[in-house]
């Protein structure tokens, strides 16, 4: 296309082009003819601009356009842009109903941990003036009558509960005892289970309740048997899992229900008892407690204590000790100290971490943040702080401390976990665990048989779990590991067997309620009716189909029925307790000192409430 055509093209989609006739163009202007002019009035413009074209016709012909009629410019309709329409917002307020806005106001205090004051205060009742309410004005709640409908929520979060435990064949728990910084003592317990046709972990909290006086095991029995009887999980509780405190300990061991208890009473024999001496005394069978398991991130930091215990009676204890020492006098400098702290931020572009008792892995979290420290700049903040600097055994200590403890704390954050953490996961955690512990052996001089020292913990403080039963099928049945992670094929073929003898004894029982309601006696071939080997020989294709499949994601169980039932019985429960501190957490954040005043059953129903997602996870009705 040639210059002279491309310039008409383009000022024919000129909205005002109809009143002008194109002639020819000439470098960069072009030249045009004014129909609206008597004669023929030549004019000039820009190619790329028709400012002074427009000024003419308003200039000359301005009453000629203002009488123009509006149809004659529809012919270019397409080249005039879209004027934006002005949006009216009068009509198009969104109003809601009162049932959304109360559970709007219940949501927004328990979410954010308020006290129920809060529905009294003026400011916050201004807000809701503003807000339009379909039909009325809205109804402003006074602080006791936003208490009755929190208490008509939480009874709906527990029949909801209860719906959902009606359900689910398999539920684990969690337990544990704390103490708030207001010397009040709570015991905290929260449920957890897979829904059978998603895989999703579900959780809930059960209680947060304060518990008076001694913590003692039949305190802490009676306690949790009353959660049960609450939501009848009496038969569906798989495990409850806790830490390793002896009252814990002893509760279950005392009351838990035990293989002996079911043989005497499937045991016809008929026994005497006193029964004056079995009603004055305390029976320790008064409780019927779900089998004991003890929390593995617990247990696992445990070791923690079991290596600074070696380190303080070993020949390395005098270079951990001075090593240590340092490192806790920059952690009091910069902690206490404003001018220290901004010193250190300034100079190091981060700040220290201190050490926290409660908090699993902060020593070792500590001690790394000093080791990322090059050791010369490390001195020089040392100098100004007035401490002793770092000699480079000392600093080479440390960093092979973080190198050998780092397996350690990954596989306590592993198990800490609560959505995709199930009981399968304990035995490979800590077979890599072992594995890559003692890989690290051979890079070490200072700390060369502390690697030896974690296994032998590892294998003293896990030794009833490390060929337990349970443990062993929930790994095997969770299709990301099977038989992975073990490497003794002698100890694969086991694992193998149990699992196919589990398979063989679930698809028996699965056949005999149907053997049951048959009456072998009405016919010859009813009476010579025999057993067959298909139920046997089905579990055995199905363990082998399922070791060869390729798929790790737990949607793969669908395809196999009996694994599927194992897994979902083994893998309910959690390794860790860890979700009942942060249960325990939550309650910290509502029992504060402003809000102390707050009864017992008021704290545990927003602590529960909070903890559940209760408003987040229900639409207003």
């Amino acid at each position: 296309m040639s210059d002279s055509a491309e310039a008409r093209a383009c000022f024919m989609k000129w909205k005002y082009s109809r009143h002008f006739t194109f002639l020819k163009q000439a470098d960069k202007n072009i030249t045009v003819i004014c129909k609206l002019c008597p004669g023929e009035k030549k004019l000039s413009a820009a190619v790329n601009s028709t400012s002074n074209l427009l000024k003419r016709l308003t200039r000359q012909h301005r009453q000629s356009l203002l009488s123009e009629p509006s149809s004659s410019s529809t012919d270019n309709t397409a080249a005039t842009p879209a004027k934006q329409t002005k949006l009216d917002f009068t009509s198009a307020t969104q109003k809601v109903s009162e049932g959304e806005l109360k559970k709007m106001i219940a949501g927004y205090v328990v979410e954010e941990m308020l006290p129920l004051r809060t529905v009294e205060s003026p400011s916050f009742r201004c807000i809701l003036n503003k807000i339009p309410v379909c039909g009325k004005k809205a109804a402003l709640h006074d602080r006791k009558t936003f208490s009755t409908y929190l208490d008509k929520c939480y009874a709906d979060m527990e029949m909801e509960l209860k719906e959902t435990f009606e359900s689910l064949e398999y539920i684990c728990e969690g337990s544990q005892s704390s103490r708030s910084s207001h010397n009040k003592s709570f015991l905290g317990m929260t449920a957890h289970w897979i829904d059978p046709s998603t895989f999703v972990r579900g959780h809930a909290a059960l209680a947060c309740k304060r518990v008076r006086g001694r913590h003692t095991h039949d305190v802490i029995g009676n306690e949790i048997e009353q959660v049960h009887s609450a939501y009848g999980l009496n038969s569906k509780v798989t495990t409850t899992g806790t830490d390793n405190g002896s009252n814990f300990i002893k509760a279950f061991r005392m009351f838990q229900k035990s293989d002996s208890d079911e043989e005497l009473e499937e045991d016809d024999e008929v026994t005497f008892t006193d029964v004056e001496q079995t009603l004055s005394t305390e029976s320790e069978g008064q409780f019927s407690l779900p089998p004991h398991l003890r929390c593995a991130s617990h247990t696992l930091n445990l070791i923690f204590h079991d290596v600074e215990k070696w380190l303080q009676a070993n020949e390395a204890k005098f270079i951990y000790r001075s090593a240590t020492s340092k490192c806790s006098a920059m952690w009091t400098k910069a902690n206490r100290s404003s001018v220290a702290s901004e010193l250190v931020d300034n100079f190091f572009k981060k700040k220290l971490i201190v050490p926290v008792s409660t908090r699993w892995n902060s020593f070792h979290d500590a001690l790394s943040r000093i080791t990322d420290i090059p050791l010369a700049e490390l001195n020089t903040v040392c100098t100004q702080f007035g401490i002793k600097c770092f000699t480079d055994r000392e600093y080479l200590f440390l960093k092979e401390y973080c190198i050998v403890l780092k397996p350690l704390t990954v596989a306590l954050d592993i198990l800490q976990g609560e959505e995709n953490c199930y009981f399968g996961i304990l035995l490979p955690t800590l077979e890599i665990l072992i594995s890559r512990t003692l890989a690290l052996q051979d890079e070490l001089k200072l700390t060369a048989s502390l690697p030896d020292i974690i296994v032998k913990a590892i294998k003293v403080r896990f030794s009833s779990m490390m060929d337990n039963k349970e443990a062993l099928l929930a790994a095997v049945t969770l299709p990301k590991f099977k038989l992975r992670w073990i490497r003794e094929e002698e100890k694969k073929d086991m694992v193998r067997a149990r699992l196919t003898t589990e398979c063989r004894g679930l698809s028996l029982e699965d056949q005999q309620p149907a053997q049951d309601h048959k009456n072998p006696a009405n016919s010859t071939d009813d009476f010579f009716s025999f057993e067959e080997d298909d139920c046997t020989y089905s579990a055995e294709t199905e363990v082998m189909e399922y070791l060869k499949y390729a798929g790790s994601e737990l949607g793969v169980l669908s395809q196999f029925p009996r694994i599927k039932a194992i897994s979902l019985r083994y893998n309910t429960a959690t390794p860790s307790s860890a979700p009942v501190e942060r249960l325990f957490s939550l309650g910290n954040l509502v029992f504060t000192p402003r809000r102390n005043r707050l009864s017992s059953e008021r704290f545990e129903r927003l602590t529960l409430m909070r903890y559940n997602n209760f408003f987040k996870n229900n639409t207003a009705k």
